[in-house]
């Protein structure tokens, strides 16, 4: 069976999912040795160097890193670091989980700047939908309780960025290839964690009994050979799997895509007890339910709306 390229977008969203899933293990893993920023650096010389010598090649060579747009390409790259780094922050303190499900904000997000900017229809059933994920997300944040932890509200912060970068994926996908589109934010990572070691590389700013403040501050150090696999695991999964969510925004409807995303929810939980013991408490799974529940009912309504579709396409 041969698949269209709209049915290829959700297939590499999961592909994506998994890989970054991956990804937050081992960052979390590595939260309470280094700094984050030299982390992000490490990660990135990775994730440059699997770019240039095994997927572009592969992909047009040279030709495939051109660009004539170099401004919205640093945006979106500026997008996925500002993401990337206030996720981290929030994942160091908060159990994988939790951060996920607030971080599952985003594909909502995602939905509401594909209607407003790209001018894509969703119905009132996916509002619903909508609605029903974002009393999840507050559930889990419990604002005005004891509970509530300022750190809940990194994650959120990181779901804007995303929603920001897809936005400019599917701004950029018709004259962009998703093989640039990885490079450019490879680039911004390195120089953007580069200028953050200069300024606090040395530690000055460290000694925080914050969890996020003290991987944001903490002096750079020489890995360890038993880190050494787990920091080139970032970098490989860090490339490919940003590789795969730009095609999949490139290939399908935002609105279509942004639910697979949502796999990464009970893959967070399963990860999380296996590795961490993290149990979510009751509260917790009453949030992640709904966000889940609301997720998956989304793709579900894709699903039988396409099925409607498609004779009236072939006719």
């Amino acid at each position: 069976m041969k698949l269209s390229l709209t049915s290829l977008g959700p297939l590499f969203a999961v592909i994506a999912v998994t890989l970054f899933s991956l990804n937050d293990v081992t960052m979390k893993f590595l939260s309470g040795g280094y700094a984050l920023h030299q982390i992000v650096l490490i990660r990135s010389l990775v994730g440059i160097s699997v770019v240039l010598l095994f997927m572009m090649p592969f992909q047009g060579g040279r030709a495939a890193l051109k660009t004539g747009r170099l401004g919205a390409q640093m945006a979106r790259a500026g997008m996925v670091f500002f993401a990337n780094m206030t996720f981290f922050l929030g994942l160091a303190a908060l159990p994988l989980a939790d951060a996920v499900a607030l971080f599952f904000v985003s594909p909502f997000i995602i939905t509401i700047f594909s209607v407003l900017f790209l001018g894509e229809v969703v119905g009132p059933r996916r509002w619903a939908a909508v609605g029903v994920g974002m009393l999840g997300v507050l559930i889990i944040l419990r604002p005005g309780t004891s509970s509530f932890q300022l750190a809940s509200l990194l994650p959120i912060a990181a779901a804007f960025g995303y929603a920001g970068l897809h936005i400019m994926t599917r701004y950029l996908r018709d004259t962009e290839s998703a093989l640039s589109m990885v490079f450019y934010i490879q680039l911004m990572f390195i120089v953007a964690t580069l200028a953050l070691g200069l300024i606090m590389g040395d530690g000055k700013f460290a000694g925080s009994d914050n969890a996020s403040l003290d991987f944001l501050f903490r002096a750079w150090v020489v890995p360890t050979r038993a880190d050494l696999p787990s920091l080139l695991i970032l970098g490989v999964f860090a490339s490919v799997g940003g590789y795969f969510i730009s095609q999949a925004y490139r290939l399908g409807e935002a609105a279509l895509v942004a639910p697979f995303e949502y796999l990464a929810l009970p893959l967070s939980i399963l990860l999380g007890v296996l590795i961490f013991d993290e149990w979510p408490d009751l509260v917790a799974w009453i949030g992640i339910a709904l966000v889940l529940g609301s997720g998956l009912y989304t793709v579900w309504r894709e699903n039988q709306l396409a099925k409607r579709q498609s004779p009236k396409r072939q006719g």
